[in-house]
């Protein structure tokens, strides 16, 4: 018992170290709310309040992100944090910048799936990516959206491991003003 507890109190500790590391990125669309945005748990409700399910797990929070050229291969070392949900340009997300249809943007994220979804369908949701965005889960292509407006899934139990880790990467592409997607955010 002592083991467990000395375990979680240390993941707690490195936890609460690694997300003061944190800190909104300028003033740039910042409001009076920023300074409560908790990093370990931003936004922490049920993001879709008409489907609430009672197994889900919440991905928000500090992601590994690195901005490459066009078409070059995922990242061998990342730029530094990003806070998801927001978006790199803003404030909260820690980072404040521009991102060109020139370049794309890299999220990493490591998780795992809690125990007792063994042998369940476990679906990768998003609100919205802005426009582009190729999903992997452990090195392995699961699919592609296009739209920034439209929320997706991915149904991601085949490409899991057994146990441990998942890691998950997103590369998103978007072409601003020189696409004819729409435009807004």
């Amino acid at each position: 018992m002592k083991k467990a507890l000395l375990a979680f109190t240390i993941l707690m500790i490195l936890s609460c170290t690694y997300a003061q590391k944190w800190e909104p990125a300028g003033d740039k669309l910042k409001t009076e709310w920023a300074e409560k945005i908790n990093p370990s748990n931003p936004l922490p409700e049920y993001p879709r309040p008409m489907m609430v399910r009672d197994e889900w797990k919440n991905l928000n929070g500090l992601w590994k992100y690195a901005i490459t050229e066009a078409g070059t291969p995922k990242p061998e070392k990342f730029d530094g944090k990003i806070l998801v949900p927001f978006a790199v340009e803003s404030s909260l997300s820690g980072v404040q910048k521009t991102v060109s249809p020139e370049n794309e943007l890299w999220y990493e994220y490591s998780f795992t799936v809690p125990s007792a979804w063994k042998k369940k369908r476990i679906l990768l949701n998003f609100g919205a990516v802005d426009w582009e965005s190729d999903i992997w889960i452990n090195d392995i292509k699961v699919g592609t959206h296009k739209g920034g407006y439209t929320p997706f899934s991915f149904d991601i139990s085949p490409f899991l491991k057994e146990s441990g880790e998942q890691i998950l990467l997103v590369k998103v592409w978007d072409p601003t003003d020189k696409g004819y997607q729409p435009r807004g955010k």
